[in-house]
């Protein structure tokens, strides 16, 4: 698949190269979850100039560096002495090299030294302040596992804090990638077939790719290939999340499928996972992993109860949704029988989704500052169910407050319903606001 959507982190990084090869030695961090590309967009940034890229594979020491030191002198042409065994040594004679010569040293999977030798992050922090003002290496470190790569470079208590010039965090595709991604692809697409990439990807580049270049490019397609047998997304989620919780997995796990199967407030997942103590895996989930999002109508107090969990990771709420809980199916090797259930629930499915495709829309235009929904709190025993799909304020305080209802198709909009929704929501909290009412459905997007 060709390159897409990073023309704004593809500037960034051009900066940051030329002001290490003209200025001093600078290090950039980034970080993304698994498959978002952050590899793909590194090395598209270096093309055409001189570059150095170690991966850092779960070995011992000293094979890495016997492996990084042939990679040093074929990438530079430059002497590398035989029978390093220290990394941080190897560290030093790149930055040496950096004193007469400018170019990019890309370490990937960085946070894997944190396995392999702790301790050769305060060697890197003793080299790299002793040589960066005096170097011109365009320093890039790469990790996907986001806590450490978080924890190595923004934990005070590490040596490396501080260092970084730069932290790129690398996110999911945009909507308009999509559309451009499969008009290339698929020129006679609809847009069903754009919310099922959505939908099933989330904007994850190596996702998109694998779908594109196996030529499923509608709805069935594209799930026919996901629930495949020996298809890689099978596995994904239990790779990805094993690989961000190590030895917790099995508590965030159930959590994940607890919010993927309805229970989206404290007390149901609580209920459901037999712990009453979730609260500090919830907020790790969200602030530290980023792979669900808490909810709050719009406009209500900060230290309100009224919320609401949802999975923001798209790939992993349809895995949930179909991988998991149908794991005796794939035992059985009954992917086929897979593949119906998800197809046909797939209208139900999406009509979930769709919401999640104009909210993301919105904050792409850049011109909201909140973009949500709301609903009524529960009043004893009965829930008020007043509730409105989309809520955006805008920016410009002189423009209106964007209401709006989501549907899959048209004729399943009640307008006199929404006309009673949108008053009530006038009369709760927008009552000195104008407000522009819309529907948005497939045909929009």
């Amino acid at each position: 698949m060709k390159f897409y959507n990073r023309s704004k982190e593809l500037g960034q990084l051009d900066e940051i190269r030329w002001r290490a090869f003209d200025n001093h030695s600078q290090m950039t961090v980034v970080t993304g979850r698994r498959r978002i590309g952050k590899t793909k967009l590194i090395m598209k940034s270096c093309e055409g100039t001189p570059t150095v890229y170690l991966f850092v594979s779960r070995n011992n020491e000293a094979t890495l560096c016997q492996q990084f030191s042939g990679s040093i002198r074929q990438s530079l042409n430059s002497y590398v002495p035989d029978g390093m065994s220290s990394f941080v040594q190897l560290f030093e004679q790149i930055m040496v090299i950096g004193k007469t010569s400018s170019f990019n040293l890309v370490i990937d999977e960085f946070q894997e030294f944190f396995n392999i030798n702790s301790s050769i992050f305060s060697g890197m922090q003793d080299v790299w302040d002793r040589y960066k003002d005096i170097t011109h290496v365009n320093f890039i470190a790469s990790g996907s596992v986001y806590t450490l790569m978080h924890r190595i470079f923004m934990d005070y208590k590490e040596p490396l804090y501080g260092r970084c010039d730069t932290i790129i965090h690398l996110r999911p595709f945009t909507t308009s990638a999509l559309k451009q991604i499969i008009s290339d692809y698929y020129p006679q697409y609809t847009n069903d077939d754009l919310l099922a990439l959505f939908t099933i990807t989330g904007g994850v580049p190596k996702y998109i790719e694998l779908l594109m270049d196996r030529g499923a490019f509608t709805v069935k397609d594209m799930i026919s290939r996901v629930m495949e047998e020996n298809s890689i997304f099978l596995e994904e989620g239990t790779i990805l999340l094993a690989q961000e919780f190590g030895k917790k997995y099995g508590n965030y796990f159930s959590i994940l499928s607890a919010i993927a199967s309805g229970r989206n407030n404290t007390p149901e997942i609580a209920q459901a996972v037999g712990d009453a103590s979730i609260g500090g895996m919830l907020l790790r989930l969200e602030q530290d992993y980023e792979i669900i999002s808490k909810k709050r109508p719009v406009m209500s107090k900060e230290r309100s109860q009224n919320v609401r969990y949802e999975i923001a990771d798209n790939f992993l709420r349809f895995w949930f949704r179909y991988v998991t809980r149908n794991q005796n199916l794939l035992q059985m090797g009954m992917n086929d029988k897979l593949r119906d259930i998800a197809i046909a629930d797939y209208t139900t499915y999406s009509g979930l989704t769709i919401e999640m495709w104009f909210r993301q829309r919105l904050k792409e235009e850049g011109c909201y500052k909140i973009i949500g929904s709301w609903w009524n709190t529960t009043k004893g025993n009965k829930t008020d169910q007043q509730e409105v799909d989309i809520v955006a304020i805008p920016l410009d305080s002189n423009a209106p407050v964007l209401v709006a209802e989501v549907k899959r198709q048209s004729k399943n909009f009640k307008p006199e319903w929404f006309e009673e929704k949108v008053a009530h929501l006038r009369n709760k909290i927008l009552h000195d606001y104008e407000i522009e009412s819309r529907l948005f459905t497939l045909d929009d997007m």
